[in-house]
């Protein structure tokens, strides 16, 4: 069998997926959890009214909707877990289904929670506080209900949006079957003249091939297939932005920019900033490309030249174990509780490591405050792969750690924070892959690793969420979103990042279309002020040593237990200015002429 074929899930040993037996052994004991959520759904109900009575009655209920929450968290992240080893799967298809339904049931049935909390005034909440000290564990959570107190709504209208709530994310399930379930694309000839099947796993694989044929054949035939359903993408992905936009206009934000960003209590300059920033460094990202296309001697850089390693001689080929490894030695300045519990991660399956046939693709690190961290891979045997492998471990100890510090009320970190323990392991993985090198080409190859997590993981994301702006503030404005504008506004955002020394080819117009963020409402950003924000961290980790380590430890515990912005300012980041993001573009300015000083010397 082919290295190359695509195996179907049975086929793929055991000890290469992911445990979730420990979640459910069966689906009988899925049944008993989800027949108590019911339970305690309704049970919640007899809160209403009560509420706001006593200290007590407000403690029960926060406790009681932890418990519940807690549980359905729980349910639910089996079912979306679940349903991404096979999205073709129609039995996953309707557990996901069923769990999606159980989420929108319980925000109806708690939806006059936070309205009725939000009918206490501050004196009171005062004297429940002082009076009761169990009630101490919610001061922030409290806190941050107040601070958004204008724009929460009626219970009734609370009520009305959570039955809406299914309705409202049939435009990312769309998305989500067509990308991974249904599209199918065409057969290539490999660097060896071997079929290959294109999938969303193997195609940035198959854009590193040394043979420029291969990397044309790939990009032009997957765009292809892309653009042969963009009505029904541009549909799709307009639905999901109508509904970002009807919500910020129910709960009185001016836009859908300030909706998302006031969920985290984020300053809309951070996002201001970071756009405004990359735009005036767009000369060196410009000089990256006069470099690229110089040291590949191109006439023309195409569009499917950008994933090509620059230093042809260079062949890192990393099977996972090796990775693994690898991995483990660049995190070492971590220290032991670190390394321990990582070393669990890695030992006790929280890992589905091979692509198979129907799996969602990419990776992402999830699970629920009680099961493990789970990551979900598609690995090939690349160096881009093993930094994936760093980068999602990144996430699940954020989350290991956090789970294990913070009671489940704090049991999550925000999303602007989210990126940046998954970016610190992999800045710590090149610097030691950097200080080990053995000859120059390789320490050109790692440079330009370098420079190209800068350009997809700051100045693409920044593209992206420049986009996003664009085309959200576009329907706010009264207008369309037809595939035409889509693809007209995506194409102008690259030649504008990329500059005068790349051909923008036409296919990339589509490339929207395949990108599962732009679901996200306004996340992509948060790639781009986490790698600025990880940078710095990594920087105090490897100078500072243990000070530096515990302070980043305590980061990683911190969860929701304090502001985002508050608790990376704790870890030695301030967000709220312009220097993370500046100092990034200075290490990228650097790390540009270095290489091309280095290239011809």
């Amino acid at each position: 069998m082919s290295s190359k074929e695509v195996l179907e899930r049975k086929d793929i040993s055991e000890e290469l997926k992911w445990d979730l037996e420990s979640m459910y052994i069966d689906q009988e004991a899925w049944n008993k959890d989800y027949e108590r959520a019911v339970e305690l759904a309704k049970k919640f109900e007899n809160h209403k009214g009560n509420i706001v009575n006593s200290s007590d009655n407000l403690y029960n209920a926060l406790k009681d909707r932890d418990e519940l929450y807690r549980l359905v968290e729980h349910i639910y992240s089996y079912t979306h877990l679940k349903l991404d080893e096979d999205t073709r799967l129609g039995s996953s298809q309707e557990l996901a289904d069923k769990g999606m339904s159980l989420i929108i049931d319980v925000e109806d049935k708690t939806s006059f929670f936070v309205p009725e909390i939000l009918t206490i005034d501050n004196d009171t909440i005062a004297k429940y506080l002082f009076e009761k000290e169990e009630l101490k564990l919610y001061k922030q959570y409290l806190e941050d209900l107040f601070r958004q107190k204008d724009h929460i709504l009626s219970a009734r209208e609370e009520s009305i949006i959570a039955q809406f709530g299914e309705v409202a994310s049939a435009p990312e399930k769309i998305f989500s079957m067509l990308n991974d379930a249904d599209l199918t694309f065409p057969t290539i000839k490999d660097e060896n003249g071997n079929d290959v099947e294109i999938t969303s796993g193997n195609f940035i694989p198959l854009m590193e091939s040394n043979n420029r044929e291969v990397r044309k054949n790939a990009f032009k035939e997957l765009y292809k297939t892309y653009y042969s359903f963009r009505n029904t993408f541009a549909a799709a992905l307009s639905g999901d932005l109508k509904n970002n936009v009807f919500n910020a206009k129910l709960r009185n934000f001016k836009n859908s920019r300030e909706a998302s960003l006031s969920a985290n209590n984020i300053p809309l300059g951070v996002y201001d900033n970071l756009i405004k920033a990359i735009h005036n460094n767009l000369d060196t990202m410009y000089k990256y490309m006069d470099i690229r296309k110089r040291v590949l001697k191109l006439d023309e850089l195409h569009m499917y030249d950008l994933y090509v390693p620059i230093v042809q001689a260079v062949d890192f080929s990393i099977p996972y174990d090796e990775g693994v490894e690898l991995i483990k030695k660049a995190l070492a300045p971590l220290k032991n509780e670190y390394l321990t519990a990582m070393n669990e991660g890695f030992n006790s399956r929280w890992i589905d490591i091979k692509e198979n046939r129907g799996k969602r693709s990419g990776a992402y690190s999830g699970g629920s405050y009680d099961s493990k961290p789970y990551i979900l891979l598609n690995y090939h045997d690349t160096l881009d792969n093993v930094f994936t492998v760093a980068h999602e471990m990144g996430h699940s100890m954020h989350s290991y750690f956090t789970r294990r510090s913070q009671p489940f009320v704090y049991g999550d970190y925000s999303i602007f924070v989210a990126e940046v323990a998954s970016t610190a392991n992999e800045a710590l993985l090149l610097d030691y892959m950097l200080k080990n090198v053995r000859d120059k080409n390789e320490k050109l190859y790692l440079l330009n690793h370098y420079l190209e997590s800068f350009r997809t993981t700051v100045f693409r994301q920044t593209m992206f969420a420049e986009f996003e702006q664009i085309i959200h503030e576009h329907i706010e404005n009264g207008g369309a979103l037809t595939a035409d504008y889509l693809c007209e506004t995506y194409k102008k955002l690259n030649q504008l990042y990329y500059g005068p020394n790349i051909i923008v080819d036409e296919e990339i117009a589509i490339e929207w279309a395949r990108i599962p963020h732009f679901y996200y409402n306004y996340y992509v950003f948060q790639y781009a002020t986490g790698f600025s924000a990880a940078v710095a961290l990594s920087e105090k980790i490897l100078k500072e040593g243990d000070t530096a380590v515990d302070s980043y430890l305590n980061f990683l515990k911190s969860g929701s237990s304090d502001y985002p912005i508050n608790v990376l300012r704790k870890a030695g980041v301030d967000m709220t200015t312009e220097e993370p993001v500046n100092y990034a573009m200075g290490i990228f300015k650097r790390l540009v002429d270095e290489f091309d000083e280095l290239i011809q010397a």
